[in-house]
Parts: structure tokens; C-alpha cells; sequence
């Protein structure tokens, strides 16, 4: 009878790191993002400002825009900001209506006061 051979202990073999492939360099531009904030104020009376903010510098201040454009801008963001801001439009419009109907009253007592004096 052969002599056996003598048990040799199983080690387990550590497994083996596959070398990592560098990935192929993609040809398509990053997206860099860049942050804006545009505040847009307006007063009762129908006066509207512009600022401009970048990284947390102002860039622009007291900008004066009109109120038809801040109309237009609202309709094309979102039909909730358009309601909003229209709401506060048709405000100024109805004071500035009701102030040159005062204007208008005033205006025509003073040329019915001045066609007095120029009858005498």
C-alpha cells in the first residue's frame, strides 16, 4: 500500500482586485449651473423695480421697469403669478382711473373760473 501523501491545509486564496479600467473622458460639456435671483417690487401706485442678485451679490438695484412688462414676464412664467400680479395691476389702475377723474373734475372748474374772469 502506498504511503499517503500528508494532507496539505486548504488555504483560501485572497480574491484577486481586477485592475480598474480608466473610463473613456466624455465628450459632452458639463452642466455648470448658475444661480440668478431676479426681485421684481411694485408699489400700489403701479411703480415697478428690478434687482438682480448673483451668488449672493447684487448686481443690479432700483432698475425701473414698467408695469406692461412685468405683466408680460408674469404671463409667461405661471398663470398663478399672472393672477397675482394683475390683481395688484388692476389696483394701480383703478387709483390712477379715480385720480384723473378727480383731475378732470378739477381742471374743468378751473376753465370755467378762467372763462369768468376773461368775460368781464
Amino acid at each position: 500500500m502506498p504511503a499517503a501523501a500528508p494532507e496539505q491545509p486548504v488555504v483560501a486564496e485572497a480574491p484577486t482586485k481586477k485592475p480598474r479600467v480608466p473610463r473613456a473622458q466624455s465628450t459632452a460639456k458639463k452642466t455648470r449651473t448658475v444661480e440668478l435671483t431676479l426681485t421684481v417690487t411694485g408699489t400700489a401706485d403701479g411703480e415697478w423695480q428690478a434687482e438682480l442678485s448673483q451668488g449672493g451679490k447684487r448686481v443690479l438695484q432700483g432698475l425701473l421697469v414698467p408695469a406692461a412688462a412685468v405683466s408680460r414676464a408674469a404671463a409667461e412664467l405661471h398663470e398663478d403669478i399672472s393672477k397675482t400680479i394683475e390683481s395688484v395691476l388692476d389696483t394701480a389702475r383703478e387709483q390712477h382711473r379715480a385720480r384723473m377723474e378727480e383731475l378732470e373734475a378739477e381742471l374743468s372748474k378751473v376753465k370755467a373760473a378762467l372763462a369768468d374772469l376773461q368775460e368781464g
